[in-house]
């Protein structure tokens, strides 16, 4: 709930305009607002803000991060007691109603996504007009946008119970879409998911269990995956979020404004992070590995080099990131549980971060590493291929660009969404004979 503030913003001008009263906000937690809605209306000026790195663009009871403090909280649980005491279907819950759901709440929606898991069986010949080789986030976003046409009973976006049954299937649906994709790739038979199973480990059995023998879920495993899902779920106003948000506010479907966030994740500078950071590492490994880290991290420091220094600090967290520490945790044990301490990627990795946390360099510019650093690790000892990070991470997300998309939709100040710009371009001109022209 927003709440008007006694103190006001007075914007004044140099060359003689009238000065203007700006309404301040407060909100629960966090900086105040300034309301600018009036400033074009009464002054005929826009403000200027590329990346909306000062403007709030709604109001929201998410998700709240404090990027000096490092802390995120979902619906006001911080994200440490969420990922120890909670599952990313309890996450979900709580991110899509606003709390965190009693022991009958929590088996009918446990019941009611894992009995919705199953896709249209027509979706497995939508899979073959693409390419074995298309990267996953390509044939996600594709089949993503194309369950509104399967489901085309769920697709009004005003209807709240269509919005509801859409958010069920979507968050049902997005790990066997994103299993499918990987058996495709690999040309081997899809495996139908098995009610019995948790979430995370019916995504694991869809991922890597074959018609050939049984498949036994690993507990650890399980709640590795299981952590890296509550990490993802919501971010706040991230480039994706904002994206669904934008797409959704033109009216269009559910599905589609999903689409739109998966597509938007698919960059390299969000969603592909992970990705890019394992890369990174294997890069590393090829010139010699462990030998030459402290030499990379020499070329990092030199800002001529042009090298990059993937999976750590964050945009918001100018601290250390709050999931990165979970994440840590886990990955060391999964390592354990697996005995690839001794793999070389991953000694490289631990001499990396070392190097990270210890170097003053790093230390002073608070380049801790992120929750991609980890996570890229944990999926790669899982036995996840690279190329399908981004898809994992789209799966995850997707529970919080719902709760974001029903949160405007139910905003009574929500319009579609219009940037304004600052033109810089050629005044009116003429056209010219094509003689005349230079």
């Amino acid at each position: 709930m927003m709440n008007l503030s006694d103190v006001k913003a007075t914007l004044s001008f140099s060359d003689g305009s009238a000065a203007m009263e700006l309404p301040i906000y407060k909100g629960t937690i966090g900086p105040d607002v300034i309301d600018i809605r009036k400033l074009y209306g009464q002054t005929g000026k826009f403000t200027y803000d590329p990346g909306f790195l000062s403007t709030a663009s709604c109001n929201s009871t998410i998700t709240y991060i404090d990027g000096d403090k490092g802390e995120l909280l979902y619906r006001g649980y911080p994200i440490e007691q969420l990922a120890e005491k909670c599952d990313y279907l309890d996450t979900c819950y709580l991110l899509l109603y606003g709390d965190l759901p009693n022991d009958g709440k929590r088996k009918e929606f446990h019941s009611r996504v894992i009995n919705h898991t199953m896709v249209n069986e027509q979706m497995q010949f939508f899979l073959r007009g693409f390419r074995r080789d298309a990267h996953p986030m390509a044939i996600l976003t594709g089949l993503v946008g194309a369950l509104s046409a399967f489901y085309h009973d769920s697709t009004d976006i005003n209807n709240p119970q269509h919005r509801e049954i859409a958010a069920i299937r979507l968050i049902a649906k997005m790990p066997t879409l994103v299993a499918m994709a990987y058996k495709y790739s690999m040309g081997q038979p899809y495996m139908y998911p098995r009610n019995e199973l948790s979430y995370a480990g019916n995504f694991m059995r869809m991922m890597f269990a074959t018609p050939c023998a049984d498949y036994t879920v690993n507990p650890v495993i399980e709640r590795a995956l299981d952590r890296i899902f509550i990490l993802h779920a919501d971010h706040e106003q991230n480039a994706s979020t904002s994206t669904v948000r934008l797409c959704g506010s033109s009216g269009t479907n559910p599905f589609a404004a999903i689409a739109a966030g998966v597509a938007c994740l698919w960059g390299p500078s969000h969603g592909g992070a992970n990705e890019a950071c394992l890369n990174m590492l294997e890069e590393i490994q090829t010139m010699g590995g462990v030998a030459k880290v402290g030499e990379f991290m020499n070329q990092v420091k030199d800002k001529n080099s042009g090298v990059k220094l993937m999976g750590f600090g964050h945009r918001v967290y100018k601290n250390y990131d709050p999931r990165a520490t979970l994440m840590r945790q886990t990955c060391h044990e999964v390592l354990n549980e697996l005995g690839l301490h001794d793999d070389p990627l991953f000694k490289l990795a631990m001499s990396l971060e070392k190097i990270a946390l210890e170097d003053d360099y790093f230390v002073a510019r608070k380049l801790y590493p992120n929750v991609d650093f980890y996570s890229g690790i944990v999926q790669r000892a899982i036995g996840i291929p690279v190329s399908l990070f981004t898809a994992i991470f789209a799966l995850a997300r997707t529970v919080g660009w719902i709760a974001q998309l029903n949160e405007m939709i139910a905003d009574p100040e929500y319009k579609i969404g219009r940037p304004r710009q600052l033109f810089v371009g050629a005044a009116s001109r003429d056209v010219k004979p094509v003689s005349e022209r230079a």
